[in-house]
């Protein structure tokens, strides 16, 4: 797995690689000292995995993963423990607080080959990343709060204007990404638009209804109606063979 640390602490990248010349599986590929260039660095080389530190000079690492997509399996590392409940939030794998222990850090690296394991195949190859790829991941920030979501675990993506909210868990944070941009994006085997309004995700659907107009309405698990437009639900019916 091919990974970059970035940390605005030249000593704590050097230590951070020595650690992780006991783990051959990890290969480090890059270092960046600050948001800036770890984004420039990701452009030219996608990663696997992101050694990220939290608190740098100029942006956060909290800002460099909102202007990422995709978005790489991603361990914080830092000195100021007050992160940790955040970091947590954010559903990174996991958290390392320096000095990095090796025991702490390869206990990060079981959770890392765990979630490569789940990784599709098509998005374990980062290098051969395309504009059209689907994403396997993204990063939500809404105020304060912002989290890591896997693609499989968001039921449904719902339009408000330039915006798009996200229903995932009990969850419902508002991003500015269109629903149109989103879904250039979406595995269109998984995702399907049921109106100009709505996307859903047929894997979290619970039950699909006809409604007396002839048009169809779905009900997701643990989640909300929506009602499929009569185009959509006449392509509704055919993959369905409703």
């Amino acid at each position: 797995m091919k990974a970059l640390l970035v940390d605005d602490e030249r000593l704590a990248r050097n230590e951070l690689r020595r650690l992780l010349r006991a783990h051959p599986e990890i290969v480090v590929v890059g270092e960046a000292r600050n948001a800036e260039e770890a984004e420039a660095r990701l452009r030219e080389q996608p990663v696997d995995v992101l050694f990220l530190d939290i608190e740098m000079p100029g942006a956060s690492g909290f800002d460099l993963l909102e202007r990422l997509d995709p978005v790489p399996l991603v361990i914080f590392t830092t000195a100021y423990d007050e992160y940790a409940v955040r970091a947590f939030e954010v559903n990174a794998l996991d958290y390392l607080l320096k000095p990095i222990a090796a025991e702490r850090l390869a206990a990060a690296l079981e959770r890392v080959q765990e979630a490569w394991s789940k990784t599709p195949v098509s998005a374990a190859v980062p290098g051969s990343a395309t504009a059209c790829q689907p994403l396997e991941r993204v990063f939500v920030r809404e105020g304060d709060r912002c989290w890591i979501v896997r693609l499989a675990d968001i039921k449904l993506l719902e339009s408000e204007g330039n915006y798009t909210r996200l229903y995932f868990g009990s969850q419902r944070p508002l991003i500015l990404r269109s629903l149109q941009a989103l879904e250039s994006r979406l595995d269109p085997s998984i995702f399907f638009r049921a109106s100009r309004s709505h996307i859903v995700n047929l894997r979290w659907v619970e039950a699909v209804e006809s409604e007396v107009d002839g048009t169809l309405a779905v009900t997701l698990r643990d989640g909300p109606k929506v009602e499929v437009s009569r185009r959509r639900s006449r392509l509704l019916r055919e993959s369905l063979s409703f």
